[in-house]
């Protein structure tokens, strides 16, 4: 947190402590090898109840807005844009937010920007790999990178006094990478190993599975590491042309937290990206339109112990007026995992029916966002012989919030997300992220009074409404892997969409 601007009064220190909250969207990237589970975070801070301090907390709150470090945007003549937050701190996060991931690719070189990620720690034409690695540990720097489905990031942690030497080491694995044949090679072996070890998670396999169903035949079906065949044949070629074509100034952000400051980085970001290119030669790359597909994929295997099922149906994008009740809904259904303890009082209704009828090992719910389409719905791994229920069980929620959610329950989950979201935002790294994704998805960091704005507006029947409007009869796209005999086969579950009236 940043230091104080001035000094607080005791109702601002109570404003802060207990107003100061967040609202959350989830989205899974490929980071080195492995899933990270990433939130995007937005800042919230709650308005009180109208009273005779009405006056005495307004004051306050405007106290307490000034304690929130300012988050300034400034955009260079190439079109790329600079945000960063300075709260003072010692450390700091730098990184590039890259508009570019495996959507941007096609059916022949799928693949190329996670492997392109492999490759920007293998060596510039200012330093080899050795030199990089000796430098950045010699910092007590951090230096990072993860591939998503739409975008791609580079980062680095180190020391303030080092805010300058990380944002010349990002400028030079970007734009000054040999990507050399051997350094190729050698990586192409290490990708294919990852995929092998892909292939034993399988909440991964599902996911992709999922992805692959929903969205057939179209750019977000496909994985994000590409498929085997693809990883043997791409080449330098590839590569130099997939950066060319996306490493553009408008379509990249360098975003900074910590402590940063904005004059510092303009500078820097207009010496070491000014030589970007800003504009395309012909017509920039179209996001490749996606359309979702009611369907399934089932991969049966008797010998494995457990079940491991997920089930969607689409949502909306990043910036769509209902992200946010569907994310309040999303709380609503919650996760459980068998070792939790005093499941049956759980606010979740779902987790109290796994946890007294032991319908599954453990479940959680997704909404995962795009820039114009996203997915929401159920994971779970079960024991064969209780797949069906859980289904049961899993969908009479679903239609309960189409139907009969209370106005209690809304306002409890809409509470747990936000204090799930305010103990995210512990440090420098987690908000850096924040301001890259947010600019890239908005173009802009959602203010605080606007976001206040939004949650205060959801209700039980905006959760009835959004809800309706996306799960009521919707087909839903369902994947499932293991001992699966018990699993209801589509138009089964398909039917439990909707509950018939009499």
């Amino acid at each position: 947190m940043a230091a104080p601007v001035q000094r607080l009064t005791s109702v601002g220190k109570f404003l802060l402590k207990r107003h100061l909250l967040t609202t959350n969207c989830v989205t899974r990237v490929r980071k080195r090898g492995r899933w990270v589970y990433k939130l995007t975070v937005f800042p919230l801070l709650l308005q009180l109840p109208a009273g005779p301090k009405r006056l005495l907390a307004t004051q306050a709150a405007q106290q307490v807005a000034l304690n929130v470090p300012e988050t300034k945007v400034t955009t260079l003549e190439n079109g790329l844009r600079v945000a960063s937050e300075d709260s003072g701190l010692t450390t700091c996060t730098v990184g590039l937010w890259i508009d570019a991931g495996s959507r941007y690719e096609n059916q022949r070189n799928n693949g190329t920007a996670h492997f392109l990620e492999h490759m920007a720690f293998k060596g510039t034409r200012k330093r080899s790999q050795l030199d990089l690695e000796l430098e950045i540990e010699n910092m007590g720097a951090h230096l990072n990178a993860y591939t998503s489905r739409e975008q791609t990031v580079y980062y680095a942690k180190a020391f303030s006094k080092d805010l300058p030497r990380a944002v010349e080491i990002l400028a030079d694995i970007i734009q000054n990478s040999t990507l050399g044949e051997a350094e190729i090679e050698r990586e192409r072996g290490v990708i294919l190993r990852e995929m092998q070890e892909v292939e034993t998670n399988l909440q991964e396999v599902v996911f992709d599975y999922l992805h692959a169903t929903a969205y057939q035949s179209t750019a977000l079906g496909r994985t994000i590491l590409g498929p085997t065949e693809n990883i043997k044949t791409i080449n330098r070629g590839d590569l130099v042309e997939y950066i060319t074509t996306h490493y553009k100034g408008p379509r990249i952000v360098l975003a900074a937290a910590g402590g940063v400051c904005h004059d510092e980085l303009i500078d820097l970001a207009k010496y070491h990206f000014g030589k970007l290119p800003g504009r395309y030669q012909g017509e920039a790359p179209a996001l490749p339109a996606c359309r979702f597909t009611g369907s399934e994929i089932r991969v049966r295997d008797d010998k494995m112990p457990l079940a491991h099922i997920a089930i969607a149906v689409e949502a909306v994008g990043w910036s769509h007026p209902d992200t946010i009740p569907l994310m309040v809904a999303n709380t609503l259904i919650g996760n459980w995992d068998r070792s939790f303890g005093g499941g049956v009082n759980l606010s979740s209704k779902l987790a109290q029916m796994a946890c007294q009828g032991n319908l599954c090992h453990s479940f959680q719910s997704f909404n995962t966002c795009y820039t114009d389409t996203g997915l929401w719905g159920l994971y779970t791994v079960c024991e064969p012989g209780t797949i069906s229920d859980m289904m049961h069980f899993a969908q009479m929620e679903w239609m309960s919030l189409c139907t009969s959610v209370t106005d209690s329950e809304v306002a409890r989950a809409k509470n747990l997300l936000k204090t799930n979201m305010l103990l995210h935002l512990d440090g420098s790294t987690p908000i850096c992220e924040d301001i890259g994704r947010q600019m890239l998805c908005y173009s802009r960091r959602i203010p605080l009074h606007e976001l206040e704005a939004r949650i205060d507006a959801i209700d039980a029947d905006t959760i009835k409404e959004v809800c309706t409007k996306y799960i009521y009869q919707r087909a839903p796209a369902v994947t499932a892997v293991g001992p699966i005999e018990q699993l209801p086969d589509y138009n089964q579950i398909r039917s439990g969409m909707f509950w018939m009236r009499t």
